[in-house]
């Protein structure tokens, strides 16, 4: 496959650029900050230089062109107020979402976080501000992205992230308790539901007992 990965600089998303390939595939990787251009071609990954919060929507569909999917991984990220995470998080995902669907790209695969629907009523009593703009950044996108028609999608919420080693075993179904999950192990779903080719979805994934494939298997 040829996967595009935004945001690939990202914990998370340099796991999966290493996964894929590691096994042959071909991952482009965009990211905001020269610097990090280095580490991708370590990883085997090509990297490719945009910044998501300036770049229009024809250099983004070139970037995709000929992919088999994108995958959203980018984020504002921790020490970033809540202007950029409506930029970022909403906005470069459904920047990301125009351009694939300019090129023609049907699959999108959205990273996003457990606990999105708590800021459907605005900010929860007693939560950070700025963590709030996040989770309605993150459930913005997923509202504006799942229901287009020329794209397959699939929304992955992960909980807490960890630094643990994975263990391979998940649970991974809709509305699930809250809980951790090692970012090996979020990298490795992401995989697998690029393999299975699952779509529509909006899927939550935290550390449990079933095996990675079986889990994804097991969705409808």
């Amino acid at each position: 496959m040829r996967i595009v990965i935004a945001g690939a600089h990202g914990q998370v998303a340099r796991r999966l650029g290493r996964l894929l390939s590691g096994r042959g595939d071909t991952v482009a990787g965009i990211v905001r900050n020269p610097a990090h251009a280095d580490d991708l071609r370590a990883d085997g990954v090509e990297p490719v230089v945009l910044d998501l919060e300036q770049a229009g929507v024809d250099q983004v569909a070139e970037v995709v062109s000929g992919a088999d999917a994108v995958v959203f991984a980018a984020g504002a990220g921790p020490g970033s107020g809540g202007a950029r995470k409506h930029t970022v998080d909403k906005g470069a995902a459904l920047l990301l979402a125009d351009a694939a669907e300019r090129a023609g790209v049907r699959r999108y695969l959205l990273v996003s976080s457990m606990g999105v629907e708590q800021a459907r009523q605005g900010t929860p009593q007693g939560m950070d501000p700025v963590f709030a703009a996040y989770l309605q950044a993150k459930l913005a996108a997923e509202d504006a992205i799942l229901p287009r028609p020329a794209l397959d999608t699939v929304i992955l919420r992960p909980g807490r992230l960890t630094d643990e080693p994975g263990t391979g075993r998940v649970t991974l179904a809709h509305g699930v308790a809250f809980g951790d999950v090692p970012r090996d192990d979020v990298a490795a779903v992401l995989l697998a539901l690029l393999d299975a080719g699952k779509t529509d979805e909006v899927v939550e994934l935290v550390s449990g007992d079933t095996p990675i494939d079986e889990a994804v298997a097991a969705l409808p």
